[in-house]
């Protein structure tokens, strides 16, 4: 059964092997071997250990299986702007709406409910799922950049003007 929870120090090893294999199959055909090789070193147990310290970071499990992870943390400290970060699914379970429940449970924690803005640095492989999750290109971001990633973005507490039909208008006065 595939659940969601809180990232625990136990689960470190698995997330960092968990990634690599999903960058190494999923993004190979968008990032070139040297790239994905420079990324997985940098993904160790302990960058995730210290990725949940910072942020509310979380796993999603098929039995003891971790099969998917993301996390959402302060924007360089902002206290109203947030970033999501490290959202990945192990590529036998991509295209089952793992990711889907992933920016879901993310899009539901305290620090995006409090957020006036939400940033995600997408990869070439992911940008299409973000765009489709809502997530738009940031100003002046609409190209990859230096760490070849997009920059999207999502504004939570903007809510949609109210559309008042003619009939409604009526009714009002």
């Amino acid at each position: 059964m595939i659940q969601i929870r809180r990232f625990r120090p136990a689960d470190a090893a698995e997330v960092a092997q968990m990634v690599a294999t999903t960058l190494n199959i999923s993004n190979s055909r968008d990032y070139s071997a040297a790239y994905l090789e420079k990324t997985v070193k940098r993904m160790k147990p302990q960058f995730f250990l210290d990725k949940a310290e910072q942020t509310h970071f979380y796993i999603v499990h098929d039995g003891n299986r971790i099969i998917g992870t993301g996390a959402i943390g302060s924007y360089w400290g902002s206290k109203t702007e947030y970033s999501l970060f490290d959202i990945f699914v192990l590529p036998t379970y991509q295209g089952q709406g793992i990711g889907e429940l992933i920016i879901r449970t993310l899009e539901q924690d305290t620090y995006f409910k409090q957020a006036e803005r939400v940033e995600i640095p997408a990869s070439i492989t992911a940008v299409d799922f973000y765009r489709h999750m809502g997530y738009a290109f940031k100003k002046g971001h609409e190209t990859v950049d230096d760490e070849q990633l997009y920059r999207l973005e999502k504004f939570p507490q903007k809510q949609p003007a109210k559309v008042v039909s003619p009939q409604q208008q009526e009714g009002a006065s």
